[in-house]
């Protein structure tokens, strides 16, 4: 039942990036484009979310003692900005930078069938595994 939940809300993540126009990346890129042609329509999608995660979450974190659909809430724990964080995000910003492509438009845009967004998620999915296998080594490294 989780996996049906889930599936639900990444369909309605799709269907507004795609309503949206931010499966597009050349609106990316223009937004990204703040000394030329700067096109401001992915902050309001972004201002847009905001507004409704935001009191959304104060419900959760103050009301709420247990998701309606799950055993428990899956808030991250960790605050602190250390090293793997920082550079994550650089190479996050790079490939966003340089393609265009966040990987919530690269799902969305599969239906698309579009040779740069499979070789955008493949690229994604060898990352996330070359990730994963880093850490397991440091950890590995750590333990002993």
């Amino acid at each position: 039942m989780n996996y049906f939940f889930a599936l639900l809300a990444g369909l309605g993540f799709g269907l507004g990036l795609t309503i949206s126009g931010m499966v597009d990346p050349l609106i990316v890129l223009a937004f990204l484009d703040v000394a030329g042609k700067w096109d401001p329509s992915l902050l309001f999608v972004m201002g847009g979310a905001l507004v409704v995660f935001t009191p959304a979450y104060q419900l959760v974190k103050t009301k709420m003692s247990q998701p309606l659909f799950a055993e428990k809430f899956y808030v991250p724990s960790s605050s602190a900005i250390d090293k793997p964080l920082i550079i994550g995000a650089i190479i996050f910003g790079l490939g966003w930078g340089i393609s265009g492509i966040c990987p919530g438009p690269a799902v969305a845009n599969i239906t698309g069938f579009e040779e740069k967004i499979f070789g955008f998620i493949l690229a994604m999915i060898v990352g996330m595994i070359t990730a994963r296998r880093i850490k397991a080594r440091r950890i590995k490294a750590i333990k002993g």
